[in-house]
């Protein structure tokens, strides 16, 4: 199962936006699960602004090439472009009461991206 798949399955299983990513690709970021669940927590339901799938992304990201490489911002620019944001709040329709995206379509995006992204820097 691609690591896309494997986050789509893991949101269906009840696992929070950030967790079901996370936890999707942790070999990627050198994380065993529990501590890919661990991490992903605090980024839950939009506790810290940002969907919680983008921020997940992004931590595979930094830890994979670096806390300062440009693909995690890459990431949540493209998300905002395919999403109109990348707010968890203004994704939820919180401020409209019109959703933009749903959760698991968020982690769906969010995942893509980033298995594209990777993939890209493999080549």
């Amino acid at each position: 199962m691609q690591n896309k798949e494997q986050a789509i399955e893991n949101h269906k299983q009840f696992m929070s936006c950030s967790a079901a990513v996370l936890r999707a690709f942790h070999e990627k970021a050198g994380l065993s699960e529990s501590q890919a669940a661990q991490i992903a927590a605090p980024m839950a339901g939009g506790r810290m602004g940002t969907c919680g799938a983008v921020l997940a992304a992004q931590e595979v990201l930094r830890r994979r090439f670096g806390a300062d490489d440009p693909r995690a911002d890459e990431l949540e620019r493209k998300f905002a472009e395919m999403n109109r944001s990348s707010l968890c709040r203004e994704l939820k329709g919180g401020l409209t009461g019109k959703p933009l995206r749903s959760c698991r379509g968020c982690v769906t995006d969010a995942a893509e991206l980033l298995e594209q992204m990777l993939a890209d820097a493999e080549e």
